[in-house]
C-alpha cells in the first residue's frame, strides 16, 4: 500500500486525504500491470482507483527485449516459423502493451464507450473521473452488482439469465457493428448485473 499511496500522491500532486475521504489499503483486484483499490472521493462518491505497479514500464521493456531476442532466434534457427513473423508479433505486442500503460488512453476509451451507451436501457458504463486521474492512476465510478458468472446469485435475485445474455449480445453487436468501438476485455470481473437488470 505504501508504494500505491506514493504513486497516487505523486501522480495527482496532492496528499491522499486531500483527494479521497477514504482509501482502502487492501486492493480489491490485482492484475499484471496494476491493482485496484476501493475509495471515496471527498463528496463521498464511491470509486475504484486503478494504480499502476511501481517500475512496471521498465519490467515490460525488459520482457519485450527478451521476446525480441527469442523471436530473432526463432527466425534464424527455425526457418519454417518465419512465415508467422515472430518479430512482427513481438512488435505488435510491444505497441499494444505500451498503450495499455497509458491510463489516459484507457480513460478516453471508457468515456467514449459510456457516451455510446448513455441512452441505453440495457448497458451501464461507469463514469471516469479525469480530474483525479493521470497516466498511471485511473479513478472510475464504483458500481455494485453481481458478477456475470455468479449464476446462483443471479437466479436468486430473480434475473432471467437468457435475457441478460440477449442484452449482452445486443450491446456487443452495437459496439462492433454500429459504433465500431468495443470493449476488448469482457471477462467476468468486468461485467456485472446491476439491481435494475442492466
Amino acid at each position: 500500500f505504501s508504494a500505491a499511496r506514493e504513486i497516487v500522491e505523486r501522480e495527482l500532486g496532492a496528499p491522499l486525504a486531500s483527494v479521497f475521504s477514504s482509501f482502502d489499503p487492501e486492493p480489491i483486484a490485482a492484475a499484471s500491470i496494476a491493482q485496484v483499490h476501493g475509495a471515496r472521493l471527498l463528496d463521498n462518491t464511491k470509486v475504484m482507483v486503478k494504480v499502476q505497479r511501481p517500475n512496471i514500464e521498465h519490467i515490460i521493456e525488459r520482457d519485450i527485449s527478451i521476446l525480441r531476442g527469442i523471436a530473432e532466434l526463432i527466425e534464424i534457427y527455425v526457418p519454417d516459423m518465419a512465415i508467422y513473423n515472430p518479430r512482427g508479433i513481438v512488435e505488435e505486442f510491444a505497441r499494444t502493451i505500451s498503450r495499455e500503460l497509458d491510463f489516459f488512453i484507457e480513460a478516453s476509451n471508457a468515456v467514449r464507450l459510456r457516451e455510446n451507451f448513455l441512452a441505453s436501457d440495457i448497458l451501464y458504463v461507469p463514469r471516469i473521473f479525469p480530474e483525479v486521474s493521470s497516466k498511471h492512476v485511473l479513478v472510475i465510478e464504483r458500481i455494485q452488482g453481481l458478477r456475470i458468472d455468479e449464476f446462483e446469485r443471479i437466479d436468486r435475485a430473480g434475473f432471467d439469465r437468457k435475457e441478460i445474455s440477449r442484452n449482452g449480445a445486443a450491446a456487443f453487436f452495437q459496439m462492433v457493428f454500429q459504433d465500431g468501438f468495443f470493449h476488448a476485455d469482457p471477462h467476468p470481473g468486468n461485467i456485472f448485473v446491476l439491481g435494475d437488470g442492466k
